[in-house]
């Protein structure tokens, strides 16, 4: 089995409709739930918006510390979910499901094996 970051994509400004928002929240809590009855489900987790982001620079030998995202655009990283699938037509699989239900960018990633990559 091979860990795969499903990273969720989502525009900057305003929240959605409570209506849509609650029908994306409860098809993504359906493919949490196959993921666990599948045995690939490991970690997912909303994030709070960019401007809680703080980013940490080393900078001369010492650390900047600034507000804000690692890198400013017109979107930004709205949420994680890990999984254990075996391989990455497995977890391709369950990133498009993730795309359809949230109707955002999916981005799907292999973690690298062993410690320290």
């Amino acid at each position: 089995m091979t860990l795969y970051l499903l990273s969720i994509h989502q525009p900057d400004g305003g929240t959605p409709e409570p209506e849509f928002l609650a029908q994306v929240m409860r098809e993504v809590g359906e493919l949490r739930d196959e993921l666990v009855a599948d045995g690939s489900w490991v970690f997912g987790q909303g994030l709070h918006g960019p401007e809680t982001a703080t980013v940490l620079r080393p900078r001369d030998g010492d650390v900047l510390v600034t507000d804000g995202p690692f890198a400013e655009g017109k979107e930004h990283l709205g949420g994680v979910t890990i999984i254990d699938v075996p391989d990455l037509d497995a977890a391709l699989r369950w990133g498009r499901r993730y795309a359809l239900a949230t109707t955002l960018p999916i981005e799907v990633r292999p973690f690298r094996s062993g410690v320290g990559g």
